[in-house]
Protein backbone atom coordinates (compact mmCIF):
# COMPACT_ATOMS: atom_id res chain seq x y z
CA UNK A 1 0.00 0.00 0.00
CA UNK A 2 3.02 2.56 0.96
CA UNK A 3 4.03 1.88 -2.13
CA UNK A 4 1.91 3.64 -4.36
CA UNK A 5 3.16 7.39 -4.72
CA UNK A 6 -0.35 8.82 -3.89
CA UNK A 7 -0.13 7.31 -0.35
CA UNK A 8 3.71 9.26 0.04
CA UNK A 9 2.20 12.34 -0.76
CA UNK A 10 -0.94 12.22 1.57
CA UNK A 11 1.58 11.16 4.26
CA UNK A 12 4.01 14.10 3.19
CA UNK A 13 1.31 16.40 3.09
CA UNK A 14 -0.25 15.41 6.66
CA UNK A 15 3.25 15.73 8.20
CA UNK A 16 4.00 19.18 6.90
CA UNK A 17 0.23 20.26 8.02
CA UNK A 18 1.18 18.46 11.39
CA UNK A 19 4.43 20.45 11.24
CA UNK A 20 2.35 23.38 10.92
CA UNK A 21 0.06 23.50 13.54
CA UNK A 22 2.71 22.60 15.90
CA UNK A 23 4.42 25.41 14.77
CA UNK A 24 1.44 28.15 15.45
CA UNK A 25 0.68 25.83 18.34
CA UNK A 26 4.39 27.02 19.79
CA UNK A 27 4.50 30.82 18.62
CA UNK A 28 1.03 31.39 20.43
CA UNK A 29 2.57 29.34 23.83
CA UNK A 30 5.57 31.66 23.69
CA UNK A 31 3.52 34.90 22.80
CA UNK A 32 0.83 33.92 25.43
CA UNK A 33 4.11 33.59 27.91
CA UNK A 34 5.55 36.63 26.80
CA UNK A 35 2.06 38.76 27.56
CA UNK A 36 2.36 37.57 31.27
CA UNK A 37 5.43 38.20 31.72
CA UNK A 38 5.28 41.37 30.62
CA UNK A 39 1.71 42.32 32.78
CA UNK A 40 4.50 40.78 35.66
CA UNK A 41 6.72 43.83 35.05
CA UNK A 42 3.90 46.33 34.74
CA UNK A 43 2.71 44.65 37.88
CA UNK A 44 6.40 45.15 39.80
CA UNK A 45 6.80 49.05 38.43
CA UNK A 46 2.90 49.28 39.99
CA UNK A 47 4.00 47.92 43.47
CA UNK A 48 6.87 49.97 43.40
CA UNK A 49 4.67 52.65 42.78
CA UNK A 50 2.75 52.07 45.21
CA UNK A 51 5.14 51.06 47.94
CA UNK A 52 6.14 54.90 47.94
CA UNK A 53 3.15 56.46 47.68
CA UNK A 54 2.28 56.35 51.17
CA UNK A 55 6.32 57.97 52.16
CA UNK A 56 5.43 60.24 49.98
CA UNK A 57 2.14 61.55 51.46
CA UNK A 58 3.88 61.54 54.71
CA UNK A 59 6.20 64.33 53.53
CA UNK A 60 3.80 66.47 51.81
CA UNK A 61 1.63 66.45 55.58
CA UNK A 62 4.52 68.01 57.26
CA UNK A 63 3.92 70.86 54.64
CA UNK A 64 0.18 70.74 53.11
CA UNK A 65 -1.65 69.53 56.48
CA UNK A 66 -5.01 71.81 54.93
CA UNK A 67 -4.47 69.65 51.91
CA UNK A 68 -6.02 66.57 53.70
CA UNK A 69 -8.83 65.21 51.39
CA UNK A 70 -6.07 65.18 48.46
CA UNK A 71 -4.18 63.10 50.45
CA UNK A 72 -6.63 60.88 51.67
CA UNK A 73 -7.72 60.32 47.95
CA UNK A 74 -4.19 59.33 47.23
CA UNK A 75 -4.39 56.77 49.90
CA UNK A 76 -7.53 55.23 49.06
CA UNK A 77 -7.12 54.96 45.02
CA UNK A 78 -3.73 53.78 46.42
CA UNK A 79 -5.26 50.73 48.22
CA UNK A 80 -8.11 50.48 45.28
CA UNK A 81 -5.31 50.09 42.58
CA UNK A 82 -3.38 47.48 44.88
CA UNK A 83 -6.72 45.38 44.99
CA UNK A 84 -7.68 45.54 40.95
CA UNK A 85 -6.66 42.53 39.51
CA UNK A 86 -4.93 42.23 35.97
CA UNK A 87 -4.52 45.19 33.07
CA UNK A 88 -8.37 45.47 32.52
CA UNK A 89 -9.32 45.75 35.71
CA UNK A 90 -6.33 47.86 37.02
CA UNK A 91 -6.97 50.90 34.12
CA UNK A 92 -9.53 52.84 36.06
CA UNK A 93 -8.03 53.06 39.93
CA UNK A 94 -4.21 53.13 38.44
CA UNK A 95 -5.16 56.37 35.80
CA UNK A 96 -7.22 58.11 38.80
CA UNK A 97 -3.92 57.15 41.11
CA UNK A 98 -1.68 58.78 38.28
CA UNK A 99 -4.35 61.99 38.56
CA UNK A 100 -4.26 62.68 42.09
CA UNK A 101 -0.21 62.42 42.18
CA UNK A 102 -0.19 64.89 39.30
CA UNK A 103 -1.77 66.82 41.37
CA UNK A 104 -0.17 66.56 44.36
CA UNK A 105 3.01 67.22 42.37
CA UNK A 106 1.42 70.48 41.07
CA UNK A 107 0.27 71.81 45.03
CA UNK A 108 3.93 71.33 45.62
CA UNK A 109 4.77 74.11 43.70
CA UNK A 110 2.62 76.25 45.75
CA UNK A 111 4.99 75.29 49.04
CA UNK A 112 8.36 76.40 47.78
CA UNK A 113 9.76 74.89 51.14
CA UNK A 114 8.25 71.41 50.14
CA UNK A 115 9.77 71.87 46.82
CA UNK A 116 13.29 72.57 49.06
CA UNK A 117 12.78 69.43 51.47
CA UNK A 118 15.24 66.99 50.42
CA UNK A 119 12.83 63.79 51.37
CA UNK A 120 10.25 64.97 49.22
CA UNK A 121 13.17 65.76 46.10
CA UNK A 122 13.84 62.19 46.24
CA UNK A 123 10.85 60.71 47.07
CA UNK A 124 9.83 62.78 43.86
CA UNK A 125 13.16 61.48 41.73
CA UNK A 126 12.27 57.79 42.34
CA UNK A 127 8.34 58.06 41.60
CA UNK A 128 10.10 60.08 38.50
CA UNK A 129 12.25 56.83 37.65
CA UNK A 130 9.52 54.28 38.40
CA UNK A 131 7.12 56.47 36.22
CA UNK A 132 9.54 56.20 33.45
CA UNK A 133 9.88 52.82 33.94
CA UNK A 134 6.51 51.73 34.21
CA UNK A 135 5.65 53.53 30.85
CA UNK A 136 8.56 51.24 29.50
CA UNK A 137 6.66 48.36 30.89
CA UNK A 138 3.48 49.37 30.09
CA UNK A 139 4.59 50.13 26.12
CA UNK A 140 6.09 46.45 25.74
CA UNK A 141 3.60 44.78 27.37
CA UNK A 142 1.38 46.50 24.88
CA UNK A 143 3.22 45.54 21.98
CA UNK A 144 3.25 41.65 23.20
CA UNK A 145 -0.64 42.21 22.96
CA UNK A 146 -0.59 43.51 19.79
CA UNK A 147 1.52 40.68 18.82
CA UNK A 148 -0.63 37.80 20.80
CA UNK A 149 -3.59 39.52 19.28
CA UNK A 150 -2.82 39.93 15.57
CA UNK A 151 -1.63 36.09 15.85
CA UNK A 152 -4.75 34.79 16.71
CA UNK A 153 -6.50 36.87 14.47
CA UNK A 154 -4.88 36.60 11.03
CA UNK A 155 -5.76 33.52 8.67
CA UNK A 156 -5.11 30.51 8.68
CA UNK A 157 -3.03 30.37 12.17
CA UNK A 158 -6.65 32.13 13.38
CA UNK A 159 -8.32 28.29 13.34
CA UNK A 160 -5.55 26.86 15.93
CA UNK A 161 -5.92 29.58 17.86
CA UNK A 162 -9.53 28.89 18.07
CA UNK A 163 -9.09 25.20 18.35
CA UNK A 164 -6.53 25.21 21.12
CA UNK A 165 -8.85 27.96 23.31
CA UNK A 166 -6.11 31.32 22.54
CA UNK A 167 -8.17 34.78 22.98
CA UNK A 168 -7.43 38.15 22.50
CA UNK A 169 -5.44 39.83 25.42
CA UNK A 170 -6.28 43.18 26.96
CA UNK A 171 -4.36 46.31 26.34
CA UNK A 172 -3.41 48.15 28.96
CA UNK A 173 -4.63 52.15 28.16
CA UNK A 174 -4.33 55.26 29.91
CA UNK A 175 -7.79 56.36 31.56
CA UNK A 176 -9.34 59.10 31.64
CA UNK A 177 -7.45 60.67 34.68
CA UNK A 178 -4.42 60.17 32.91
CA UNK A 179 -5.24 61.93 29.97
CA UNK A 180 -6.70 65.27 31.52
CA UNK A 181 -4.87 68.50 32.71
CA UNK A 182 -3.94 68.86 36.33
CA UNK A 183 -5.86 71.29 37.49
CA UNK A 184 -5.08 72.80 41.45
CA UNK A 185 -7.05 75.05 43.11
CA UNK A 186 -5.27 77.06 46.07
CA UNK A 187 -8.54 79.36 46.83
Amino acid sequence: MLQHPAAWLMIAVAGVIVGWVIAVYNRLVSLRVRARNAWADVDVQLKRRYDLVPNLVAVVQGYASHEKSLLEDIARLRSEAIAADGPAVREGPDGQLTGALQSLFALAEAYPELRADASFRKLQEQLADIEDNLQYARRYYNAVVRDMNTATEVFPQNMVAAVFGFRRLPYFQAGDEERRAVEVDLG
